[in-house]
């Protein structure tokens, strides 16, 4: 490989490492090509490839990435995971090939994860995690739990409504022709004095008994004379 080569080489490692959300560095001793092959296929599910790369190489597209923290899992036969997508899932396939082979390959060194270093201990705490897909299923039922029942609340209301919209139309108050609108009613006129009950009339208002009064007086004075 010659200084160009090289040079484009630790171009393209660098830009991985930028625009990677996780990178893992495990051991690839042992590992054969057809099993390299079948890691990668799996890889590519979490949005995530495998590649192989001399330390020294690596150790330069660190330094110009700002990742130096990578350097030093830089040591005995290393190679990187560069992750794109879901970082659980990446490290869940590769602990998950580390096992098939009865825990003889791959064995993790460590990696970088939102611009801090990883242990091997938290890689394989990240593998246990569940999967972005599972999170997004679980975010998705807590989110429709008050959606449902937000929706049968508005049903009930809804329904209630239209009961009070069928009522009202069963008795002309909605729909076809709007009732006649009712004439302001005039003010009651005042009643009339004559119809309260009349009060008794002064003993005055009876002449004839008074006449009848005085007549025997004047035929007594008229004895007397």
């Amino acid at each position: 490989m010659n200084r160009d080569q090289k040079a484009a080489v630790i171009d393209e490692v660098a830009g991985e490492i930028s625009g990677s959300d996780a990178i893992f560095a495990v051991d690839y001793r042992g590992i054969s090509v057809p099993q390299a092959a079948e890691l990668r296929t799996k890889l590519r599910d979490a949005d995530a490839h495998f590649r192989v790369v001399k330390n020294t190489l690596t150790e330069r597209a660190a330094d110009k990435a700002g990742a130096e923290a990578l350097k030093a899992l830089l040591e005995g036969p290393t190679a990187m995971t560069f992750v794109r997508g879901d970082a659980a899932a990446a490290a869940k396939a590769l602990r998950d090939f580390r096992r098939a082979s009865g825990g003889q390959l791959l064995e993790f060194k460590g990696g970088w994860m939102n611009g801090a270093a990883v242990s091997a201990q938290e890689m394989d705490a990240i593998a246990q995690l569940p999967s972005r897909e599972v999170l997004y299923g679980r975010l998705v039922g807590v989110v429709a739990s008050p959606l449902t029942g937000l929706a049968s609340a508005l049903g009930g209301l809804i329904g209630g409504l239209a009961r009070q919209l069928q009522q009202m139309a069963d008795e002309g108050l909605v729909g076809g022709e709007a009732p006649a609108a009712a004439a302001p009613e005039e003010p009651a006129a005042e009643e009339p004095a004559a119809e309260e009950p009349a009060a008794e009339e002064p003993a005055a208002e009876e002449p004839a008994a008074e006449e009848s009064a005085a007549e025997p007086t004047t035929d007594t004075e008229n004895t007397e004379e």
